[in-house]
């Protein structure tokens, strides 16, 4: 069992993923009315997202590489909704346990040091460890609705996560939002990056199309 998860991911024409650019171009509140259609209490985003937005600017350095060595998880808040912040080895450092109004939870590998995990519990933040070498996607949004009891999911970026999450298959579904502009320079993160160079692409199924002011919002089931 797993959450219900909805990818929901605003962009340029272009598929380039720049909150800044997207920002001068469409300036209203379109993308968080979507969001709050989809009924996602829980939003998940990966670490460079989050330390944009949310974390502190310097990263936690362990004065120990112990690891945790085993799946393990601490529920520090029980409630319906969570940020989720996805960060390997840990090394996001937070000024808070909670976020525009939803108690943080963090996944880590099994690798991640076992005094930022400790760090984490003392902060009254939530998190799991999953997966060694990486994170165990699958295994950690089992945990995420077995031990939390996370029923519908919202991942909103960046792209290396919404492309892992593609990967391995956890999607239900994809809301894109595509906003009257375009970036085009090099190198530029998409909505979907990183995946293996094997990967077929994925085919979706066009639910609902709706226009929001001068941006385009649809919904694709997989």
């Amino acid at each position: 069992m797993k959450p219900y998860i909805i990818c929901h991911m605003m962009s340029l024409l272009d598929g380039r993923i720049d909150c800044d650019v997207t920002e001068q171009i469409e300036g209203g509140n379109e993308y968080y009315e979507a969001l709050e259609q989809l009924n996602c209490p829980s939003m998940l985003m990966g670490r460079v997202t989050m330390q944009m937005h949310y974390a502190l600017p310097e990263p936690f350095v362990a004065e120990s590489t112990e690891p945790i060595g085993q799946e393990q998880c601490h529920v520090a808040i029980k409630t319906k909704g969570y940020l989720v912040a996805i960060d390997t080895m840990g090394k996001l450092r937070w000024g808070h346990n909670q976020y525009d109004g939803m108690p943080l939870l963090v996944i880590t590998s099994r690798d991640c040091p076992k005094e930022y995990l400790d760090t984490l519990t003392r902060q009254h933040i939530s998190w799991i460890a999953a997966g060694q070498g990486s994170i165990d996607l699958p295994r950690a949004m089992e945990l995420l609705y077995g031990e939390f009891g996370v029923e519908r999911l919202s991942v909103t970026g960046g792209g290396h996560i919404n492309g892992a999450f593609l990967q391995a298959g956890l999607l239900d579904e994809v809301s894109m939002m595509w906003c009257p502009g375009i970036d085009g320079r090099k190198g530029m993160a998409a909505a979907f990056d990183g995946l293996d160079t094997d990967v077929p692409p994925a085919k979706l199924r066009l639910a609902s199309v709706e226009k929001m002011g001068e941006t385009i919002w649809a919904r694709y089931t997989l």
